[in-house]
């Protein structure tokens, strides 16, 4: 064995044993590394071994009725995804789009139709287990793994009824979960004949979708050694609209957004250039401090409705409610912790931050300059409808 295979043997068995993984799982890695970690107990396995695989193995035992389901729904999950699953101002639908004659065929038509405005999860979920699982081990948001297995299955089976795939009267359990899989209106909508693990029904050895050949032309020479390639993290410029543009094809929660590609690319760390006058104040450290009621400068007030209406554009008002606190803060809220700040605010809207008000993160903001500074100016004076 080589000297680089062994050090590598010895790097993923040392790393398997500070992950406290079980000792049987070390051992196939070269056997015991002394003083470094510890076996992994038998109940501290078992808290983390809790998904459900499409074949249902590891589904635990239990049952949740529609009605119960309903009940848990309205009082822990219609605040953010609406009392009928069809979402609010935060998260995309997770109901709708499918129809009788989907449950029929198990394929969905809606997802074939270009004109059809969203795709919601029971739209694209083909396998029941990834619905209960992802509840089981992520919500509620706030205090994810707080349900018990059967209001797991509750909360399930009320998703279904609000799409038709169970009745009124349904108890969703672990015994006839099954049958319910044959009713998932995209449930034939999913191949596994593919390249990518597992491939052919879990048993995998299905040819690769794609076949590299190495390119070994314009290549660096001997002579060219100190020509070392310069990599940019950007979308050149002739490309930059090749998909259309990019920030319109992003959820508009979480820290992921796409890049304005319709708009020249931006230098990095390039700060809004706001406009300075005698009633504008110098930019504020980050965080800012809250300015007294007393000594707010007063600034030229905006004009409302059409910074209301960028707001909108921009889906600000995805993660901001007027008054009140969605994902972040309401604008009344911002306009009376800042008034007069608006270089501060337009250069939080720009670069983004977190920390001020909650600990997540506001990511930042690809829009033009001029209108990060009417929103800001807008926020330092009021917020005013």
């Amino acid at each position: 064995m080589s000297s680089f295979r062994k050090r590598k043997r010895s790097w993923l068995l040392a790393a398997c044993l500070v992950a406290g993984l079980p000792s049987q799982v070390a051992a196939q890695v070269g056997g015991k590394f002394e003083g470094i970690g510890r076996a992994a107990t038998t109940r501290e396995v078992a808290a983390w071994d809790i998904d459900v695989r499409p074949d249902f193995k590891g589904l635990p035992p239990g049952a949740g009725s529609v009605a119960k389901g309903q009940t848990i729904w309205e009082a822990q999950c219609a605040s953010c995804h609406g009392v009928f699953g069809e979402s609010n101002q935060v998260f995309t639908p997770l109901v709708g789009g499918t129809s009788a004659k989907d449950i029929q065929t198990g394929n969905v038509a809606s997802l074939k139709d270009n004109t059809y405005p969203g795709r919601t999860t029971l739209m694209k979920l083909s396998t029941l287990s990834t619905l209960w699982d992802y509840i089981n081990r992520a919500m509620p948001w706030n205090a994810p793994k707080s349900l018990s297995a059967d209001e797991v299955y509750a909360v399930t089976a009320f998703m279904l009824n609000l799409g038709g795939v169970v009745p009124d009267d349904f108890t969703l359990s672990d015994t006839n979960i099954r049958e319910v899989q044959a009713r998932l209106p995209n449930r034939n909508g999913t191949t596994t004949a593919h390249g990518l693990w597992p491939g052919r029904e879990f048993g995998g050895k299905a040819a690769p979708d794609v076949k590299a050949a190495a390119c070994m032309r314009n290549c660096i020479d001997g002579n060219e050694r100190a020509r070392v390639p310069q990599v940019a993290s950007q979308v050149p410029d002739y490309a930059r609209n090749a998909h259309g543009n990019l920030a319109e094809q992003n959820r508009l929660v979480g820290a992921q957004r796409g890049a304005d590609t319709t708009l020249a690319e931006r230098p990095a760390g390039s700060v809004v250039a706001v406009a300075s006058s005698s009633t504008a104040t110098s930019p504020a450290p980050s965080p800012a401090p809250s300015p007294s009621p007393v000594a707010a400068v007063k600034t030229a007030q905006p004009d409302s409705p059409q910074a209301a209406a960028l707001a909108s554009k921009y889906s600000c008002t995805a993660c901001h409610g007027m008054a009140q606190k969605i994902v972040g803060p309401g604008f009344t809220d911002i306009a009376k912790k800042y008034p007069g700040n608006v270089n501060y605010l337009a250069r939080k809207i720009v670069d983004g931050g977190g920390g001020v008000w909650g600990a997540v993160p506001m990511p930042p903001q690809t829009i033009p300059e001029a209108d990060a500074q009417l929103l800001a100016a807008w926020l330092a004076t009021g917020a005013l409808r």
